[in-house]
């Protein structure tokens, strides 16, 4: 028995060991079932999606071209930024992910993607699939958890400087890309001076810049200049849509991991962890948000974050079908399925950030003010 199931936290105070290990074979038996029919309705999804994006790019590119009429910039912009999304979220964040290997295609497989992005892909599948997908939301050991520069749990410590944390989220919010890349380097701790000469972490280092220095140089200066009069136009609209892709990115994320509901885990609570505990963390940890086709696909199925959670490895487009199953498992074992609609998780998140950026007196100073006007 993990400390996990040991200290008996109250989402799954009801649940036994044995209940958590039937659990985890059920969980086993869906994961099983997608892997056997995995086929050609798959690969031909997302080779189609593949293609309507760099279509999409390109013509947007295009219209980009004559960026200086304000028609032209509006549409170009926001095709662009659309693309980019779909290039992030439902295509390269799911194939480093390893969902499409099986295919066998060189050009849609996990080792050989690079994507439109700030962090190198190998840099990312380290920090995300390696580490992020195997310690879920545990304080100190996954680094997307607050992105290692908030506070996301009442019993972490307070201190002053977690005042600011919702300023500094807006800001990470608005360059995710390069915070993305900045995390995996764990700045914070090898900038040290006993570190930053590190022969590892400085590869790592050059690897990144080199990265970010070909996406600055296509976004801002190659593509301009092929807009000629229109560079500085087409310059504005790349920033423009780089940071649309930013904003949703981050709203995405944010959703999947932050609101009200979702549970966090100390690094003692993994100790000795169980396939089906790791299965239960994933549930706890993970939360949906509610919509139709195209809100999954522009969320690049992270909609359904908590199926993602479960089967990463899994083709993103059968998450739709998985999920009825998955919730009909939290019904059964008595678990809160966390899932609301984009605004309303959004806005959950942010209340969140915002709360834990309080010492934990003062929460509790204005909670009893709070009941004390509702009763008045």
């Amino acid at each position: 028995m993990t400390a996990l199931t040991a200290t008996r936290r109250g989402p799954i105070d009801h649940l036994s060991a044995e209940d958590i290990e039937l659990l985890g074979k059920e969980l086993d038996a869906i994961r099983q079932h997608i892997l056997d029919s995995r086929g050609e309705r798959d690969a031909a999804y997302i080779r189609k999606v593949i293609d309507a994006q760099r279509k999409l790019e390109l013509t947007s590119r295009g219209i980009l071209l004559f960026s200086l009429f304000p028609a032209a910039w509006l549409v170009g912009t926001a095709g662009l930024g659309i693309a980019k999304i779909l290039e992030n979220m439902e295509i390269g964040h799911n194939v480093m992910h390893g969902q499409w290997d099986w295919m066998r295609d060189p050009k849609i497989h996990s080792t050989t993607w690079e994507w439109d992005n700030a962090s190198p892909s190998a840099q990312w599948k380290h920090s995300h699939n390696e580490l992020h997908h195997t310690y879920t939301n545990v304080i100190g050991k996954d680094n997307d958890l607050g992105y290692g520069i908030m506070r996301v749990d009442e019993d972490q410590k307070w201190h002053p400087i977690y005042l600011g944390q919702p300023l500094w989220n807006f800001v990470n919010a608005c360059i995710f890309e390069y915070g993305i890349a900045a995390y995996d380097l764990e700045l914070g701790k090898n900038l040290h001076k006993r570190r930053r000469n590190n022969p590892d972490f400085q590869a790592r280092l050059k690897h990144a810049l080199r990265k970010i220095r070909g996406q600055m140089t296509k976004d801002y200066v190659i593509h301009p200049l092929l807009s000629g009069p229109s560079a500085l136009t087409t310059l504005t609209a790349n920033l423009t849509a780089n940071l649309i892709r930013n904003l949703w990115t981050h709203s995405v994320i944010m959703c999947g991991h932050f609101p009200e509901g979702v549970q966090t885990f100390s690094k003692k609570s993994i100790d000795g962890e169980t396939r089906g505990e790791w299965y239960l963390r994933q549930m706890l940890g993970s939360a949906n948000i509610s919509g139709g086709p195209l809100m999954h696909l522009m969320t690049g199925n992270l909609s359904y974050q908590i199926e993602h959670h479960l089967f990463p490895d899994l083709p993103s487009n059968r998450y739709q079908e998985i999920a009825p199953k998955v919730q009909e498992l939290f019904e059964r074992y008595g678990l809160t399925y966390v899932s609301g609609s984009l605004p309303k998780q959004v806005a959950s998140a942010w209340g969140k950030v915002i709360r834990l950026s309080l010492p934990n007196d003062l929460l509790a100073k204005l909670g009893k003010l709070t009941k004390s006007a509702k009763t008045a």
